[in-house]
C-alpha cells in the first residue's frame, strides 16, 4: 500500500473525515471523486481508496485540487490477485474493472472485498492522519459495511443514480413484480409509481439478480438495507417524487448532491476528469469554436460498451447521413477488426471538417458544455445523462444494459428530453446472445428528431434548457444540493460520529 501525500489541509481538528471506497470502474469513479471534492469545498477532509491505475487515471484531478487548497488524498491499494485465482502475469491496469473480461468480473470483486483489512491497518497506523468519520462507499462493495463497523463509524451507500432508477428496481423486487412472468421480455408494470412505467425482465432485473450473482446480489441488498443514508447524484428539483419515494421505501435519509460534475467549472478541470483523452483539450475547442451554436451532435457509449462491426458501419452512416456536423468517440483502433478500421478511416476522410472521430478517450463534459453541441447520442449511463442535462442538450437513448434502460425512461417519459432508437434488449452482459443492430435510417431520423423536429424538437429543447438551469441552482448556495452538501459536513463532524448519527 502506497499513500499519496495529504495536503497541509488546515481544517479543523473536529472536520468531517469522509473516506471514500468507489467502485474502480469509470462510470463510479468519476462522480465519487467530484463528490469528495464538492464535500472539501465545504470544509471537509477526505480520503479516496484507489488502486494502482485507477490512481494514475485520477491523480491529475487530485492533484488540481491538491494545489487549490482542498483537503483530499489518496490511498493507494494494489488487489491481491493470487489470493482470489486471478491470472498469473495479470496487466496492471486490471485493477481498474473497465479492463477486464466479464468472466473475471466476479473474481475481481472477491479481490475488492479483501481490501478491507489493509484499509482499516493504513487508518489505524500510528502515523496515519485522522480517522474517518463516515464510510462513504459504493453500493457494489458490500464488505464495508464491516469495514465501516470495526472503526465505529456510519457508512453511507454511494449510487452514480438517479432515484427514479432506485425506485424501480427496489419495488420490482419488494413487490415480486416477475412472479409468475416466464418471458425474458415481457412487460410489467413497476408497481408502487403514481404513473405507469413498464419495464421487463431483462432491462429491470434487480441489482445482480442474474444467473450466477445471487449470494452477491444477497449481499448487496443486505448491505443497503443496513446502511445509515445514501448519498445520490442527482438533484431535488428533477425528481422530487422519486427521491421521497426511494428514501421512504428504503427508510432512510437520501442526500441528493448532484450534478456533481458541476464542481468543474472551467475547461482545465474538465478535462482532468477520468482517463486521460486522446484529443487535446485545446484541439477540441478549437475544432468545435468553427461551428454554429447547438449544430454538432456528440456521440458515445462509455467506457463498457463495445460495437459489433456491423452496427459500427450503421451508426456511422447514419451520422453522415443525418447531414450534422459531429464528434464521435469510436474507442482505440485496437478495438476494431481490420474491415471496421477501414471503414472508420474511410468515413473520416468522408466527413472530414463536419466530423470529428476520436480515437480513444474524449474530454466529454467539456464538448457538451461547449455552445456548439445540440444533442447527444448516449448510451444512458447515468453520468452522461446527467451531464447532457446539465448542459441543457437533448439526447437521443440507445441504452445497452442494466441500469440505461431505465435511465432512458426517465429522460423520455419523466423528463422529456430524449428520443429512442427503439432498443428493448439488453447488448452487454446478456443473458442469451442476440444480435441487435439499429439500422442508419433510425440513427438519422433520431437525430433529425433531436436536433431539429419541428414545434415537438423545440419543446423538447426548451425542457432541457429550463432542466439545466435548475441543476445550477441546486448547486448554488441556497440549492438543495448544496444544502445537503453542507449537511453532510456538518452531521458528520468527529463529535457527532457516531454509529447511526444519519438516522
Amino acid at each position: 500500500m502506497t499513500s499519496l501525500q495529504a495536503p497541509n489541509d488546515g481544517t479543523k481538528a473536529d472536520a468531517a473525515h469522509f473516506l471514500f471506497v468507489p467502485l474502480m470502474a469509470q462510470g463510479h469513479i468519476i462522480p465519487a471523486i467530484d463528490t469528495a471534492l464538492l464535500l472539501a469545498t465545504q470544509g471537509a477532509l477526505c480520503t479516496i481508496v484507489a488502486t494502482p491505475s485507477t490512481a494514475e487515471r485520477v491523480r491529475p484531478a487530485i492533484d488540481s485540487a491538491q494545489r487549490s487548497g482542498l483537503a483530499v488524498s489518496l490511498a493507494v491499494f494494489p488487489l491481491d490477485y493470487a489470493a482470489v485465482g486471478l491470472p498469473d502475469g495479470m496487466p496492471g491496469e486490471a485493477d481498474n474493472m473497465d479492463d477486464l473480461p466479464v468472466h473475471l468480473i466476479g473474481t475481481y470483486f472477491r479481490a475488492t472485498a479483501l481490501l478491507r483489512e489493509p484499509i482499516e491497518s493504513h487508518l489505524r497506523a500510528p502515523d496515519a492522519p485522522r480517522l474517518p468519520t463516515c464510510v462513504v462507499s459504493d453500493f457494489c462493495h458490500p464488505w464495508t459495511a464491516e469495514l465501516a463497523a470495526s472503526l465505529g463509524v456510519p457508512r453511507l451507500s454511494f449510487f452514480s443514480m438517479c432515484a427514479f432508477c432506485l425506485l424501480c428496481q427496489h419495488n420490482v423486487e419488494r413487490f415480486n413484480a416477475y412472479d409468475g412472468v416466464l418471458g425474458y421480455n415481457e412487460p410489467v408494470v413497476v408497481p408502487g409509481l403514481e404513473k405507469r412505467f413498464e419495464v421487463t425482465r431483462a432491462q429491470a432485473p434487480g441489482f445482480f439478480r442474474v444467473p450466477g450473482w445471487e449470494k452477491f446480489a444477497d449481499d448487496v441488498e443486505r448491505a443497503q438495507a443496513e446502511a445509515d443514508g445514501i448519498v445520490m447524484n442527482s438533484f431535488l428539483e428533477m425528481e422530487p417524487e422519486y427521491a421521497a419515494g426511494y428514501a421512504a421505501a428504503r427508510g432512510m435519509k437520501v442526500w441528493t448532491v448532484g450534478p456533481v460534475s458541476l464542481y468543474h467549472q472551467h475547461a482545465a478541470t474538465l478535462a482532468l476528469r477520468g482517463n486521460t483523452t486522446t484529443i487535446d483539450a485545446e484541439e477540441c475547442i478549437q475544432w468545435l469554436d468553427g461551428k454554429e451554436p447547438g449544430s454538432v451532435v456528440y456521440v458515445s457509449f462509455g467506457s463498457i460498451v463495445h460495437a459489433d462491426p456491423k452496427q459500427v458501419s450503421e451508426l456511422g452512416l447514419g451520422l453522415e447521413a443525418s447531414g450534422y456536423p459531429f464528434i464521435w468517440v469510436v474507442k482505440g483502433a485496437d478495438r476494431h477488426n481490420e474491415a471496421t478500421l477501414a471503414f472508420l478511416r474511410e468515413l473520416e476522410a468522408r466527413v472530414a471538417g463536419r466530423g470529428l472521430l476520436i480515437w480513444g478517450w474524449a474530454p466529454q463534459a467539456l464538448i457538451l458544455s461547449h455552445r456548439a453541441a445540440g444533442g447527444f447520442v448516449t448510451h444512458c449511463g447515468w453520468n452522461s445523462t446527467l451531464e447532457a442535462v446539465t448542459a441543457g442538450l437533448p439526447v437521443v437513448t440507445w441504452p445497452h444494459f442494466t441500469d440505461q434502460f431505465l435511465n432512458e425512461k426517465m429522460a423520455v417519459e419523466v423528463l422529456g428530453i430524449g428520443v429512442s432508437v427503439g432498443v428493448k434488449e439488453p447488448v452487454v452482459y446478456q443473458v442469451r446472445k442476440k444480435e441487435i443492430v439499429v439500422t442508419r435510417a433510425t440513427v438519422e431520423n433520431a437525430v433529425r428528431a433531436a436536433m431539429d423536429g419541428g414545434e415537438e424538437g423545440e419543446e423538447r429543447r426548451n425542457r432541457a434548457r429550463a432542466l439545466a438551469g435548475k441543476a445550477r441552482a441546486a448547486m448554488l448556495e441556497g440549492g438543495s444540493s448544496h444544502g445537503n452538501l453542507c449537511d453532510l459536513v456538518k452531521r458528520f463532524q468527529m463529535v457527532g460520529a457516531t454509529r447511526g448519527a444519519a438516522a
